[in-house]
């Protein structure tokens, strides 16, 4: 009996890549698949020994349960997203947590931080960027330093040991950290330069001391001219107040995170990876890179909160949000300024926020609801458009088969 299923077994013959690519094209002739899906599945289907009856096994399987996941008309999907996501929601924290791989950063998570996404924050309470460098910068600490170098921003204060006036001259005078001068890349000149070009006053470097002349009079005036030039900066971006570099130990590269952000700027300097580069400011990204990247941008970043929480909701439910979000070609939060303020319905924008507000607003204005939506039908107790109350059925009582004959 052994012997028979084994020579059986040899004479099994396989079908050929050409046939496996045919038959998932012929599956999926309605295009009722995605492209990537499809050749996803040709791809590994190809890797394996199958038969015909185990192919056909497999496409009628892979159909089915494609079919199956499939929203159905009229489903709740807008319902089902918020429950997905506002459950599991209650179980978040309201903690901040430190950056991976970064321990003197800490990055809003949890609660706080989904809030601020779906509120779409113009100014998120701790933006940050991840610059990825080219392949001359990403292997060499040297050159990744120097990258961090022209992005991090230095101020006269973090060069300076001591700013001092000199009241017998009317004089300011900057004696500047040689060492630390240096590690930022930068010259005393450079420094005297730059003082000299923001004030517009004379300014002369000797040694390690830089003196500043403002032909004032006023102790008071050379108090607020000195305070001034503290906070002069000297180098970098002025939205970002400190870099950090960390070694990747997966791909063995060097990566630059920064306290702060300036997207379009960051772009820009050379060694930087352009096609790498990520901030967490949905905003940022949307004027840069366009609505698209601004949406794949509030996919990952909520996706990412939820997952350091051990939360699974599936990706569609922060997708659909995402979409409504990002629709008119603008980031819009989800509240009475945004989605559920822009609302046709005078009673879903009612029984929103404001309640009062919004209904004497439409009664000055003559405006009428047409009831179409979900709130405003559950208001006035009608059916809700939803499920089965989405369809209008139309039959003819009279059809031929109930017509009686006609008498002689």
């Amino acid at each position: 009996m052994s012997k028979t299923t084994s020579s059986t077994a040899k004479k099994q013959t396989y079908v050929t890549q050409d046939a496996i690519e045919k038959e998932v094209r012929k599956l999926n002739n309605d295009n009722l698949f995605p492209a990537s899906l499809e050749l996803d599945l040709t791809n590994k289907l190809k890797d394996r020994e199958l038969t015909k009856k185990q192919l056909g096994e497999i496409l009628t399987r892979v159909r089915t349960q494609f079919e199956g996941a499939l929203v159905e008309p009229g489903e709740a999907v807008g319902t089902v997203a918020a429950q997905s996501i506002g459950e599991p929601g209650t179980q978040m924290t309201l903690k901040t947590f430190h950056f991976a791989g970064v321990a003197e950063f800490t990055v809003t998570q949890g609660l706080p931080r989904l809030i601020e996404i779906v509120d779409a924050r113009r100014n998120p309470s701790t933006p940050m960027t991840e610059v990825y460098l080219d392949d001359e910068h990403r292997v060499d600490v040297e050159k990744a330093k120097a990258v961090a170098r022209k992005i991090e921003l230095t101020r006269v204060e973090n060069v300076a040991s001591n700013i001092s006036l000199d009241l017998s001259e009317m004089l300011i005078i900057i004696e500047i950290e040689l060492d630390l001068l240096h590690d930022k890349g930068l010259d005393i000149n450079a420094v005297a330069t730059a003082i000299e070009k923001g004030r517009k006053i004379d300014v002369k470097a000797q040694g390690n001391v830089i003196s500043v002349n403002p032909k004032i009079d006023s102790i008071k005036d050379l108090q607020k001219i000195a305070s001034k030039i503290r906070q002069m900066p000297i180098k970098g971006l002025l939205n970002i107040k400190r870099t950090q570099i960390s070694k990747d130990s997966e791909k063995g590269e060097y990566v630059i995170y920064t306290e702060g952000t300036d997207f379009v700027k960051t772009l820009r300097i050379p060694g930087v990876d352009q096609t790498r580069i990520y901030t967490n400011h949905t905003y940022e990204v949307a004027e840069t890179l366009g609505i698209e990247a601004a949406r794949n941008a509030i996919i990952k970043e909520s996706m990412e909160v939820l997952k350091a929480q051990g939360l699974d909701v599936d990706i569609r439910h922060i997708t659909l949000v995402a979409d409504l979000m990002t629709a008119n070609g603008d980031v819009r939060q989800i509240g009475r300024h945004g989605i559920s303020g822009e609302k046709t319905s005078v009673l879903a924008r009612a029984s929103f926020e404001i309640t009062v507000k919004h209904l004497l607003e439409a009664c000055l204005k003559g405006e009428a609801d047409n009831l179409r939506g979900i709130t405003e039908n559950v208001i006035v107790g009608q059916m809700i458009p939803l499920g089965t109350g989405s369809i209008d059925l139309m039959m003819n009582p009279m059809t031929q088969k109930d017509k009686k004959p006609a008498k002689n």
